[in-house]
């Protein structure tokens, strides 16, 4: 019962529309008309406020890391794995949004921060470096969700890198149009308009 209602918060923890709130706080309209219609950061700064993209960043992020604390500092470490995936899952299929949510990204780095912070802070790290190498926000998340659970079975555990696979594994599963148009030669890059990556 405690797992259940430790899923079930983490999940409507995740449901929280961030992207949405910051573009109805700052005026911006609905996000869901802008751009990729994607509720996530990238989506966000294509409206041109960077401080609502940040705020979306930082809420988005946030909070797959307090679900994974808050889940550990109650519970224990293995309602942190579990928090964590929920609210992974709450961001992608929001019940507050008819299940039509975000691809993850910044909610899977969050969790990771949380989960190990050294696992989060590396494939930050790859995500940044791929991104500056190809300018390419999908493909920097696909190299950076693809080698997070070898970080993690690097530096945290091997039963934690099982779950960073799952994750891994919707953030592929959320990013197959992503992977089509880069297969294709017709994904946008950062900053250029049309780019649908996050």
């Amino acid at each position: 019962m405690t797992m259940l209602l430790t899923a079930l918060a983490a999940y409507l923890l995740g449901s929280i529309p961030f992207g949405i709130v910051m573009a109805r706080l700052f005026g911006l309209g609905d996000l869901r008309a802008i751009g990729s219609g994607n509720i996530g950061a990238t989506n966000v700064l294509r409206t041109g406020n960077k401080p609502a993209a940040i705020l979306t960043l930082l809420g988005d992020s946030g909070k797959g890391a307090a679900a994974v604390l808050l889940a550990r500092a109650t519970i224990g470490e293995e309602a942190a794995g579990a928090a964590g995936l929920f609210a992974m899952i709450g961001h992608l299929y929001p019940v507050f949004l008819r299940f039509k949510g975000g691809k993850g990204v910044a909610t899977f780095l969050g969790t990771l921060l949380a989960l190990s912070f050294p696992v989060g802070l590396l494939t930050c790290a790859t995500w940044l470096a791929v991104a500056f190498a190809t300018r390419y926000s999908s493909l920097s998340a696909l190299v950076a969700a693809l080698l997070a659970p070898i970080y993690t079975a690097w530096l945290y555990h091997l039963h934690g890198a099982i779950l960073v696979l799952v994750l891994t594994g919707l953030i592929f599963f959320k990013h197959r149009e992503n992977i089509a148009r880069l297969r294709a030669g017709t994904e946008t890059k950062i900053g250029k308009k049309g780019d649908k990556a996050t």
